[in-house]
């Protein structure tokens, strides 16, 4: 850990620790994940803190260890290359602004279902709408978003841009890809998933790919010199290590 750049380190720390206290409070009756996780922005549960919190929270051990597996392993090379300052507003943006996406994508899911709900309700009287609204608040406070995967798919997006012909191994691939092509994949994989309804904010993996892209091509400078193109040049000499990743199935 003494060789881990501070804020790759400290982010793992938080992260752990968090999870800890999930699970040290949760013996005594509180869910933090409750507190500290994104619910949507009409809900009542909803505090605009939650935008920052939320993506330290995870739902179990197998969420918190891909995720910290992915910062340790791409983490310190990005804030290698990018600086302490600089990598940790990154990730931070990419975290929030997948964030805001999930919102996004839960205020159009809201429209859709109050639609739902009022059209079943036909002729109905004005307190069998305030009944089917009372029911959809209680629906929508239990949409909660917790996790580091925004934050994380920033950071594999920005490997992939920064050293996109970089071999990677990717079990169970038996042969090594590209980083260009494996954050590709990525996405498109994500992009097909989002029409699954297995309770993964797949838009927000998403919303922190699309941060960071924007993030990434305003820090580049059209090849003027600008970060990225400073990046590369200082890795273009002997930067010819394979990095290995693991999956799960």
């Amino acid at each position: 850990m003494n060789m881990m750049p501070p804020v790759t380190k400290n982010l793992l720390i938080i992260n752990v620790l968090c999870y800890l206290g999930l699970l040290a409070l949760g013996e005594h009756g509180m869910n933090l994940n409750s507190l500290m996780g994104l619910h949507f922005f009409m809900a009542d549960s909803f505090m605009p803190y939650q935008l920052l919190t939320y993506m330290f929270m995870h739902s179990n051990l197998e969420h918190i260890f891909f995720n910290m597996f992915a910062v340790w392993m791409f983490g310190r090379i990005i804030e290698q290359v990018l600086g302490s300052k600089r990598f940790l507003f990154y990730y931070l943006a990419c975290g929030v602004g997948a964030g805001l996406i999930q919102e996004l994508v839960q205020w159009f899911n809201y429209i859709s279902l109050e639609h739902t709900d009022v059209a079943r309700m036909g002729n109905e009287l004005v307190h069998g709408k305030y009944v089917v609204q009372q029911g959809l608040a209680v629906s929508i406070d239990m949409w909660n978003t917790v996790g580091a995967s925004g934050a994380v798919y920033g950071i594999l997006l920005a490997f992939g841009m920064i050293f996109p012909n970089e071999k990677m191994f990717i079990f169970p691939i038996p042969v090594p890809i590209k980083a260009k092509l494996f954050v590709i994949g990525y996405a498109i994989i994500e992009l097909f998933m989002t029409r699954s309804n297995d309770g993964v904010a797949h838009y927000a993996h998403l919303g922190g790919m699309l941060v960071g892209l924007i993030i990434l091509l305003i820090w580049k400078d059209n090849g003027q010199g600008g970060p990225l193109d400073k990046i590369r040049n200082l890795f273009k000499r002997k930067h010819k290590n394979n990095f290995h990743v693991y999956r799960k199935n």
